[in-house]
C-alpha cells in the first residue's frame, strides 16, 4: 500500500481538514461511484484498469477504518504544518536575505545628503572660477582701453624725443566733456558725431554723475589736429564744454582746450 497517496483524493473526495470532517456514509458513496467508473470490466481497453481500481480499493480499506483513517489524517496534519513551516521559513530567509542585500547596498551607496552637498560645492568651486575668468577679462580689457592714455613721468621725455610711441598716439586724442542735461551720450553717439571730421579709432566714456568726459581716439594725427579748425553744427555740440586735444612736442605742454 502507498503510504504517500493521498487516499481522499483517490476517491474524488477533498483532502486535508475538509476530507477529515467527511461522514462514513460520504466516503462509502465516494466509492462506489467511483468503483463503478473504475471496474475492470468497463475498461478492458485499459492495461492499467486493474491497478487503478486496486489502488481504489486500498484506499476505501484506509478510509472506512476509524483507526488507519485517524492515522492517515494525522499524518496529512503533520505534512501540512511542516509545509507551513516551512513557508514560513522561506519567507522569513527571503526577508533575511532582502534585508541583508539592502543593508550591502547602503553600506556601498553614497549617502543623498552627502552627495547633494558634494553636488554644490562642485558647482560652487565652477562658478567662482567662471567668475574671476569673467572679472579677469574684463579688467584685461579695462587695462588694454586705459593704456594709451595714461603718461608715465619716468618716460615722458624719452617718448618727446623720440617723436613716436605714446606721444604719437596721444596727439591723435581728443578729450570731451559735456554737461549732463537730457539725454547722455554714448560711445556709439560720440563716434558718429566725430566721424564727420574724420576716421574714428575709439571712444572710451568717463562719465561722473553732474558731467559725462569722454576720449575720442581718432584715426590719423591731422584729423586730431584739424577738428578745432572745422565749422561744426552746434545743435551736435551743443552740450559739449570743451574738446582738449592733447599735444607733444620735444617739450611737453599743456593740453589745449577747444571751446565748441
Amino acid at each position: 500500500m502507498d503510504v504517500e497517496a493521498d487516499h481522499y483524493a483517490v476517491l474524488g473526495l477533498p483532502s486535508g481538514e475538509e476530507g477529515a470532517g467527511l461522514s462514513e456514509q460520504e466516503i462509502n458513496k465516494a466509492y462506489r461511484s467511483k468503483a463503478r467508473e473504475l471496474h475492470p470490466d468497463k475498461r478492458r481497453d485499459d492495461p492499467n484498469a486493474h491497478a487503478n481500481f486496486l489502488k481504489l480499493q486500498n484506499s476505501y480499506e484506509v478510509l472506512k477504518n476509524e483507526k488507519t483513517r485517524k492515522l492517515f489524517d494525522d499524518l496529512l496534519r503533520v505534512k501540512r504544518e511542516k509545509l507551513h513551516r516551512q513557508g514560513q521559513q522561506d519567507s522569513k530567509r527571503r526577508k533575511m536575505m532582502s534585508d541583508l542585500e539592502e543593508r550591502e547596498r547602503s553600506a556601498f551607496s553614497v549617502d543623498p545628503n552627502i552627495k547633494a552637498r558634494e553636488e554644490e560645492e562642485r558647482i560652487s568651486r565652477k562658478l567662482k572660477e567662471e567668475i574671476a575668468k569673467i572679472i579677469a577679462m574684463q579688467t584685461n580689457k579695462m587695462s588694454a582701453a586705459t593704456t594709451p592714455f595714461k603718461q608715465d613721468t619716468r618716460t615722458r621725455g624719452k617718448d618727446s624725443n623720440d617723436g613716436g610711441g605714446i606721444a604719437l598716439d596721444k596727439e591723435k586724442v581728443l578729450k570731451v566733456s559735456w554737461e549732463k542735461i537730457g539725454e547722455d551720450y554714448t560711445a556709439q553717439r560720440l563716434r558718429e558725431i566725430f566721424e564727420e571730421f574724420g576716421a574714428v579709432e575709439d571712444v572710451v566714456i568717463k562719465s561722473s554723475r553732474k558731467k559725462g568726459s569722454a576720449l575720442v581716439v581718432m584715426a590719423s594725427k591731422d584729423a586730431a589736429v584739424s577738428f578745432p579748425l572745422l565749422r561744426i553744427r552746434s545743435d551736435l555740440l551743443k552740450h559739449f564744454r570743451g574738446v582738449r586735444r592733447r599735444r607733444h612736442s620735444a617739450a611737453p605742454k599743456e593740453d589745449s582746450t577747444v571751446t565748441v
